[in-house]
């Protein structure tokens, strides 16, 4: 969409195991730095820095070429490292993912973070080298939709690599932790992701898309099963000429009915799909000036796109889940997986400024109270200073 995506990190405060400087960290598992693509992404797009400023060197392994061709170069101090894979649906994690993890292993990094459960595979090649790892455990992948019964095999399969063969484990949300103590016997580290409280956003760019403030419905979320879109678009359709303009952000890498219904109902000037928007400049302005966010995501911890639409303004209603619930803690903010009670909520809160203020309100307060990027980033580099010190003594 339109201009380049916003990458400035803040500069950040290390803390206190943070401080002691000389160690080398990798992380792999994500597509790369610095990248707007998900929510591995935005965690390393903000902890990459961090642990430079903390002293420590950082290499983060890579999916993609830059245009130059190189595959070991600098962005901002940060070693970036490309590794061969096969880019295709089924494939594209796991053979990245032994090539990063090889790697790490042959450069003996003081600690590495795993991103992704299927690089649960290649844990013994770190083991070997001694190379002490923490992962992040993100959601529950193999639970997900989109996977063929061999995927979500894969996936089940590394989560149990991981749980026997990781040194730490880490949970970005407690209910997900205690899915990992139930299914897997293993007790996790609690570091969610992080979000930001962010003002005066404006609204240019709502308006050259046509959309005027707090005069639409949001809905951000790839076009997978467990995200819930077709709930949001049934609601819209129980609603009728009542319900207000919808703008869908997101798409499939696969063959996805819902495709067709977007596409239908945007020839009746009922929705605005937008695909996929990887400037998060607008995806910040379209949050800060919806009238109601609907969030469907039921498969995960805390969702990255839930805490930046909180942290950017948006009047939120969030699918009743125990992951969702454990970030709003409050029912104000929730919608049961029914229809005619998401449309009821809606109208709701599309018909009250003081509704929305108060959804506004209280979301802002969850992001700079309980997820602020310094204690993320905090965290995640003490936890691999602990681990580089386990392994010196």
């Amino acid at each position: 969409m339109g201009s380049s995506p916003s990458l400035t990190v803040p500069r950040r405060r290390p803390g206190s195991l943070a401080s002691a400087s000389g160690l080398s960290f990798a992380i792999l598992g994500s597509r790369g730095y610095p990248s707007t693509y998900g929510g591995y992404e935005t965690l390393v797009r903000y902890l990459a820095p961090y642990m430079l400023e903390a002293g420590h060197s950082v290499t983060v392994y890579c999916r993609d070429l830059p245009e130059h061709g190189e595959r070991v170069w600098w962005e901002d101090g940060v070693r970036c490292v490309a590794t061969r894979g096969i880019e295709t649906t089924q494939l594209s994690t796991l053979s990245f993912g032994a090539s990063a993890s090889a790697h790490a292993a042959f450069n003996r990094h003081d600690a590495v973070l795993i991103l992704n459960i299927a690089n649960g595979y290649w844990m013994p090649m770190l083991r070997a080298a001694r190379v002490p790892f923490a992962v992040n455990t993100d959601g529950l992948e193999w639970k997900r939709a989109k996977w063929s019964r061999l995927g979500k095999a894969v996936f089940r399969v590394g989560a149990s690599f991981s749980a026997r063969l990781a040194p730490e484990l880490v949970c970005d949300s407690r209910a997900l932790g205690d899915i990992w103590q139930e299914q897997f016997g293993r007790r996790s580290t609690f570091i969610p992701y992080g979000g930001e409280v962010l003002e005066d956003l404006g609204s240019e760019r709502i308006r050259d898309l046509g959309l005027s403030k707090r005069g639409y419905l949001l809905s951000v979320a790839r076009l997978v099963p467990e995200n819930n879109v077709e709930l949001t678009l049934d609601a819209i359709e129980r609603l009728g000429t009542s319900a207000p303009m919808a703008v869908v952000v997101g798409s499939a890498n696969f063959d996805n009915p819902i495709v067709e219904r977007l596409e239908a109902l945007q020839d009746e000037g009922r929705v605005l799909w937008l695909g996929h928007v990887s400037d998060q400049d607008l995806l910040h302005e379209l949050w800060h000036n919806a009238a109601v966010y609907v969030h469907g995501h039921s498969v995960g911890g805390t969702n990255p796109a839930l805490l930046q639409a909180l942290g950017a303004g948006a009047p939120t209603l969030a699918l009743d889940t125990v992951f969702n619930r454990e970030v709003l803690a409050t029912s104000d903010h929730l919608y049961a997986h029914d229809a005619d009670a998401l449309a009821g909520r809606i109208t709701e809160v599309f018909g009250s400024r003081d509704t929305q203020r108060s959804l506004i309100e209280h979301g802002r307060s969850v992001v700079s109270k309980r997820y602020s990027w310094d204690d993320v980033c905090r965290d995640y580099t003490d936890l691999l200073v602990q681990l580089a010190h386990a392994r010196v003594a």
